[in-house]
């Protein structure tokens, strides 16, 4: 058997443990604390920041930075925490470079902005490392909330409305909490557990129960739901992925790009993951970016995201698709999945050119393939009584679903991009509203 034949298809332990690790390694190092001052002397602190306006949480960035500046790290945590819980995990995994960043007047005006996501990480990291938590719990309503999906929207709203006073029980299908954070982000964004550090330190308010393996339909009804707690809060994402809808998409190596991650996310030993030696994904997310660069960092030969549309039409950012080139992966535009071939396996991913309407040019081409992700998206496994809109829970205000008594944000609701940024702050902006119902409804 030779070299070439000995390494196809897909298998664990393409590379040894050391180079997984510094390949998993944090993609961005913390600041130090002369680092932290150096960057945060960068920032003008303008008045009526741009960059304020670009945070979907409205984070007073100029103040928090102004904070760091002075050695006041803890502060700052807290004015970044007063909007987003999250704001640590948003640190590291948000688009900045399409946000805050993106606005800067240091951006627009020499190329450079301020770094306003590893300040917002190097203030958070300060006082989570402390072990303190920045606020305390109001006195007990006697109302109770159910929060379905403990994602960050679910997180964020459960967190607000404990502090509030509410008691709240957090539901959510998979074995841990976290959502998103846990099972569907790049690990090498999140690395050492921080998605559950998080989790537990969000959760030291207190007033907050988590019962995991239960969701709507497996062990909960809305109605009984409704019955149970004065008040629902649906944070339950995008469950249903997308079939291409070709025939061999059945054939061993072709899946789902997000069971791929949350499986990486979930491997403590990198070297029992198996991959293929060529791995193409179709799709232009970040969920693409996140699954090609992982499938090239564990050692596949040959990783390809094939997309649609043009580059300046890919969803991932310019950034992201860098980051990508960056490490080896290919990015072909114009093209769309046309057929699958293999015998016990797939083999072979054949594609299709596309012009401008999205109309076949009758050109194809075959790309050698072990493992084909999808990444084309994810769908609403519908709620029963609930209206749609686009697909997606319709929402009122501050995440008011057609049924009384029942909110919902984050990815399940219409509105707003599929950031984990904007569903804290769509998380956060229902409690408010469901605080503001819980406490009329006392009087």
């Amino acid at each position: 058997m030779t070299e070439a034949m000995r390494l196809d298809g897909i298998r664990a332990g393409r590379l040894g443990a050391e180079d997984l690790a510094a390949n998993f390694d944090d993609l961005h190092p913390a600041l130090s604390d002369h680092e932290a001052l150096v960057a945060a002397d960068r920032c003008y602190f303008c008045h009526d920041a741009p960059c304020v306006t670009a945070c979907p949480t409205d984070i007073d960035i100029p103040l928090f930075i102004r904070q760091i500046a002075t050695g006041m790290p803890e502060a700052s945590a807290k004015t970044i925490f007063d909007q987003n819980i999250l704001g640590g995990m948003c640190a590291r995994v948000c688009p900045t470079e399409t946000l805050c960043e993106e606005v800067c007047v240091r951006e627009v005006a020499e190329g450079k902005p301020v770094e306003i996501g590893r300040l917002q990480r190097y203030a958070t990291d300060s006082m989570m490392a402390a072990g303190e938590h920045p606020f305390t719990r109001a006195p007990a309503t006697g109302k109770t909330v159910a929060v379905v999906g403990a994602g960050p929207a679910g997180l964020a709203c459960a967190h607000r409305l404990a502090m509030h006073g509410h008691d709240v029980t957090m539901y959510d299908a998979r074995p841990k909490p976290g959502g998103l954070n846990e099972y569907g982000i790049a690990q090498y964004k999140t690395p050492d557990g921080y998605a559950q550090a998080e989790v537990d330190w969000l959760l030291k308010i207190g007033g907050i129960t988590v019962e995991t393996g239960k969701s709507i339909g497996d062990g909960l009804t809305l109605e009984g739901l409704r019955d149970a707690h004065d008040a629902v809060f649906l944070g339950i994402g995008l469950a249903g992925v997308g079939a291409l809808g070709l025939e061999g998409e059945n054939l061993t190596g072709a899946e789902n790009a997000v069971d791929f991650i949350a499986a990486l996310r979930q491997q403590d030993d990198l070297t029992q993951l198996p991959i293929g030696r060529h791995v193409v994904v179709i799709g232009g997310g970040m969920t693409a970016v996140d699954a090609a660069v992982q499938a090239k960092l564990l050692g596949a030969e040959t990783v390809t995201i094939a997309y649609r549309r043009d580059r300046a039409k890919m969803p991932a950012s310019r950034w992201e698709q860098d980051l990508a080139a960056s490490h080896g992966v290919r990015l072909v535009f114009g093209l769309i999945p046309h057929a699958l071939h293999g015998d016990d396996r797939l083999r072979e991913v054949e594609l299709a050119y596309v012009g401008p309407d999205m109309a076949p040019t009758g050109e194809t081409i075959r790309l050698p393939a072990d493992q084909l992700f999808r990444a084309i998206g994810q769908k609403l496994e519908a709620v029963d009584g609930l209206s749609l809109d686009g697909g997606k829970i319709a929402v009122t205000g501050a995440g008011r679903t057609s049924v009384t008594g029942v909110w919902a944000g984050g990815d399940c609701a219409s509105g707003g991009e599929d950031l984990t940024v904007t569903a804290v702050a769509e998380g956060r902006d229902a409690a408010m509203d469901i605080h503001a119902a819980l406490s009329e409804s006392r009087e």
